[in-house]
């Protein structure tokens, strides 16, 4: 009742239909616009290329809340909008206004490697973030040897409060952080050692959760996995206090049982932990070959959504487009980790999911990169299929398709992150290597690219001069929808108000379809006419 978009509407509803019949009448309403919403794409409002001459990759952001953003990467700049780059790859934090204009921009590290995996504002205004250094100087001590996990906590104007090495003498990295409702932290990555901070590996790299208090001291940690390797790349704390922990896993012994293919190929690795980190429940998904989970979240109903790719077209998968090239691989599955629905998505070439959400509406965004340009992609920027373009999902509650974008040039675009906003839009971050297509103002090489979506979804006229008539509207038996001013034959489809077609027909001399009713309930439908894959025109069908 509080949107703005529609006052004079609800001042209808409220003073005109009795009361008995208002909620049904709204929730038809509500479902009537969602529908209406959900064939055509949202616009980009903004894009901004940071960055300097060389590599800067954005692999997370998180609307703040003065409205603004905050990017976290890697950048081996020292130019154009980077300054104090310590040596080698920085992390780098970005701080955005509303509109994507930098307020202000921080580099730490030390001259050595250091990569910014995971951002988070927390609840004193502040900034943690999550990767891994392989430097002991400049901003970071405590380094164990190698790589190790580095957290840094920075209060609201970024400067660093503390910061913490975490690891042993092998290789540990950290590739996801939230802050828990006690004011501490849960910290995911991967860690092949066993001496340090780190016991209990169980053979090459292990999941490596860490529990921090709010000062960044160690309360507790788990390694997880199996003599293969294994890598956590999300966690979330769940409602109950525990967290669910994803990634990969190429093991099927030590924690790991169900693993679908016993040849090393990776399966997605599920782990769902009590507070105090113990196993409750870990599921395998995937099947013979390559399967990778990148990110994992908790759905409202208290289940999960996860996404990552899919080379698999057997065990748990299938409708992969092309078996053993990856397809996005979205999976829903219930609160004890079985799977309600799965669905691939992608072409013949490699799409990569690396970042989910679920959405207001109870439906799901997906960002990541496509090489394709066919299956469910369209629109890729470069048509040799050499370069990857940002690849944007919706999905209805069910997996079912409602939109996608591809976003990019000419050269490799890679989508690691997308949240929606406030407003209803969607932000995005990654990078973009050339200005082209839809990136302006690259500053060379790789910059972070961050992209705002619009929240309004509208019809894309391709054909100004078409105009349509149903009659007769509502219609008992039949109708007959005309048009003209088409160029092309064009497709009539009908779809009901949960999203699914119910009918579709080519018409008649490209501008003339019939339509019968047949078995179709009473009720209200949407249209569509889709000429040359554009959608030129939607309404609203009543039956009765």
């Amino acid at each position: 009742m509080d949107k703005p978009k529609y006052p004079l509407f609800f001042i209808f509803v409220k003073t005109l239909i009795p009361d008995s019949m208002r909620k049904i009448f709204l929730c038809l309403w509500s479902l009537f616009l969602i529908l209406d919403v959900s064939f055509a794409q949202p616009a980009i409002q903004w894009q901004k290329c940071l960055g300097g001459t060389d590599e800067d990759n954005a692999t997370s952001l998180q609307q703040t809340a003065d409205g603004g953003y905050i990017v976290a990467g890697s950048t081996t700049s020292n130019d154009g909008d980077v300054t104090s780059n310590h040596g080698g790859k920085d992390y780098w934090l970005v701080k955005l206004d509303v509109s994507g204009n930098i307020q202000w921009q921080k580099c730490f590290g030390g001259t050595n490697n250091d990569e910014a995996q995971a951002v988070q504002q927390t609840s004193d205004g502040g900034y943690v973030i999550a990767g891994f250094t392989n430097s002991n100087d400049g901003d970071v001590t405590g380094n164990h040897g190698s790589i190790d996990c580095w957290i840094v906590k920075l209060d609201g104007s970024g400067n660093i409060q503390w910061q913490k090495c975490f690891g042993g003498t092998g290789w540990d990295d950290a590739y996801s952080v939230q802050q828990t409702t006690d004011g501490g932290y849960i910290v995911v990555g991967s860690t092949s050692s066993n001496d340090g901070d780190v016991t209990g590996n169980h053979g090459g790299f292990d999941f490596w959760i860490v529990r921090l208090n709010n000062s960044g001291t160690i309360q507790w940690h788990k390694c997880l996995g199996g003599t293969l390797n294994d890598g956590a790349t999300s966690v979330q704390q769940t409602s109950d206090g525990g967290y669910i922990v994803e990634g990969y896993t190429g093991s099927n012994d030590g924690d790991v049982t169900g693993n679908h293919d016993t040849t090393g190929y990776s399966d997605y690795w599920l782990v769902k932990l009590d507070g105090s980190g113990i196993i409750q429940w870990q599921k395998c998904l995937g099947g013979t070959d390559e399967d990778q989970s990148y990110s994992v979240q908790q759905t409202s109903d208290g289940g999960y959504i996860v996404a990552g790719y899919a080379g698999s077209n057997d065990g748990d998968v299938t409708g992969n487009h092309y078996a053993g090239i990856g397809d996005y691989w979205i999976v829903k599955l219930d609160g004890s980790g079985n799977i309600q629905w799965q669905k691939c998505l992608g072409g013949t070439d490699w799409d990569v999911a690396y970042s989910v959400q679920q959405t207001i509406d109870g439906g799901y965004i997906v960002a990541g990169s496509t090489l394709s340009n066919n299956g469910n992609v369209v629109g890729n920027h470069d048509t040799t299929g050499s370069y990857n373009d940002y690849w944007i999902v919706k999905l209805n509650s069910a997996g079912n398709l409602q939109w996608q974008k591809c976003l990019g040039g000419t050269g490799y675009e890679e989508a690691y992150y997308i949240r929606q906003t406030a407003d209803e839009g969607f932000i995005i971050a990654g990078y973009a290597e050339y200005t082209d297509g839809d990136v302006t103002g690259s500053h060379g090489n790789v910059d972070f690219w961050v992209v705002k979506l619009s929240s309004f979804v509208g019809i894309e006229e391709e054909s100004n001069n078409s105009t349509y008539n149903i009659s007769p509207n509502p219609f008992t038996s039949s109708a007959v929808i005309s048009f003209s001013g088409l160029a092309y034959n064009a497709t009539f489809s009908l779809y009901n108000l949960l999203g699914e077609k119910v009918t579709e027909a080519t018409g008649i001399n490209g501008e003339r379809f019939e339509f019968n009713r047949s078995n179709l309930p009473s009720g209200v439908y949407v249209f569509e006419v889709r000429e040359k894959d554009k959608s030129i025109a939607r309404g609203k069908a009543v039956v009765y």
